[in-house]
C-alpha cells in the first residue's frame, strides 16, 4: 500500500457560505488504504446515503481494476496471457487500458502497467529486506512493455501478447476512481464534494463562499509540511515519494517506483506533486515525473493542458523545488 506525502486539510463554511449547508466526513478502507468523501449537503440523511452508494461503485471499480484480488477482472484477463485470445473487457477496463498504454507512449515508456512481474518481485524483497535478485529482475522484464497489450476498439477486446504477462494498475487506477466517485455525487445532486483514495484526491465543487479545498504537502524526506496549501476547486492532486514505503540496503534507500526501463527501484528520492484536470493523469504523472530527469518531467507536464507539477528534493539537506509556471498560484497561506 503507498501512503503518500500529502493531506488533506478539513476546512469549516466561512461566514459568506449559505448556513445550510453543513459538511459530512465518511471513512472506509477501499482499495489498501482509507478513502474519504466529504460533501456538503442540506441534511444527514442524505449526505449518508449519497456516501454508502459512493462506496459501492469504488468496491465495484475495484473488483474490476484490482490485482490483489484473484477474481478481478484485471487478474482474469492476465490469466489468460499469451494463448493468442481476445478477451472481452468491461467499457471500464477498456478505457483505463487505454488511457494507461496512452501514458506510456506520454512518457517515453517511464510509466508501464505491465511492470507486474518486476514490481511483485520488489514487493516480496521489501517485505524480507533484501535486494531483489538480479538474474529475476531481468526475467521478469521479458514479459513486460505496454506495446505488447493489444486492442480490438470495435468490440472492445484486449490481447497479452507474452504468457506471463501481468499488468498492474496501482499507478493510475485509484486516480481514476476518486474522479468516478465526484462524478457519481454530482450526478446524485451532491456537487459539493471531494474525495480521497490514501492521497489520490479529486476535489470538486465548493459551496459559495470558499475558494477551494485545501491540501498540504509534506516536505521531501520529511513528515512536516510545507508552509502553504494547495486551494483546489474542480482539480485532482496527487504526490508521490518514499518517506513511508522503501527498501533500505547498505546505506542505499530504494523506493516503491520502479523504473521501466532498467526494472530497478529508484534511489534519486523525490517529492512529486501533480495537480490536473483528471485523477488518472494526476496520478499517473506523479510516477513517470519520479522517474525522468526533472527537465523531462517538466516537459511532460507541458503536453497535458491544465496540469502543473512540483518536484520536490533535497539539496544540503534542504529541501529544493521545481515548478512548471502555474504551480505557484494554487498555494495559499
Amino acid at each position: 500500500m503507498r501512503i503518500p506525502g500529502i493531506i488533506l486539510l478539513f476546512i469549516s463554511v466561512c461566514s459568506t457560505a449559505q448556513p445550510q449547508y453543513k459538511k459530512w466526513s465518511f471513512q472506509e478502507p477501499k482499495m489498501g488504504s482509507p478513502f474519504t468523501i466529504l460533501l456538503y449537503s442540506l441534511d444527514s440523511a442524505g449526505a449518508a446515503e449519497a456516501a454508502r452508494e459512493a462506496f459501492s461503485l469504488v468496491d465495484t471499480l475495484n473488483l474490476v481494476y484490482s490485482d490483489y484480488l484473484p477474481e478481478s477482472e484485471l487478474n482474469r484477463l492476465c490469466a489468460r496471457a499469451g494463448t493468442g485470445q481476445w478477451v472481452p473487457v468491461s467499457d471500464n477496463l477498456f478505457r483505463l487500458l487505454r488511457k494507461s498504454t496512452k501514458a506510456g507512449e506520454a512518457s517515453g515508456g517511464s510509466f508501464d502497467i505491465t511492470m507486474s512481474p518486476v514490481i511483485r518481485l520488489w514487493r516480496t524483497a521489501r517485505q524480507e529486506g533484501r535486494l531483489p535478485d538480479k538474474d529475476s529482475i531481468r526475467i521478469a522484464k521479458q514479459r513486460t512493455g505496454y506495446q505488447l497489450i493489444e486492442f480490438d476498439t470495435v468490440q472492445k477486446r484486449v490481447r497479452l501478447q507474452k504468457k506471463g504477462m501481468r499488468l498492474d494498475l496501482g499507478g493510475i487506477a485509484k486516480g481514476e476512481t476518486v474522479q468516478r466517485v465526484c462524478k457519481a455525487l454530482q450526478e446524485k445532486g451532491f456537487p459539493y464534494a471531494l474525495a480521497d483514495a490514501g492521497g489520490d484526491i479529486m476535489a470538486a465543487e465548493t459551496p459559495p463562499g470558499i475558494a477551494g479545498w485545501r491540501v498540504a504537502i509534506n516536505q521531501p524526506e520529511s513528515a512536516a509540511w510545507m508552509n502553504a496549501q494547495l486551494v483546489l476547486r474542480k482539480k485532482a492532486v496527487t504526490t508521490s515519494g518514499d518517506l513511508y514505503q522503501h527498501l533500505e540496503v547498505n546505506g542505499i534507500r530504494y523506493s516503491h517506483i520502479i523504473d521501466p526501463a532498467t526494472g530497478w527501484a529508484l534511489t534519486n528520492t523525490r517529492n512529486v506533486t501533480v495537480i490536473a484536470d483528471e485523477g488518472a493523469d494526476a496520478d499517473w504523472l506523479t510516477k513517470a515525473c519520479s522517474i525522468l530527469p526533472i527537465n523531462k518531467a517538466l516537459q511532460l507536464i507541458k503536453k497535458f493542458p491544465g496540469a502543473e507539477v512540483q518536484i520536490g528534493v533535497l539539496k544540503n539537506n534542504k529541501p529544493s523545488y521545481y515548478r512548471s509556471p502555474g504551480f505557484a498560484a494554487y498555494f495559499h497561506e
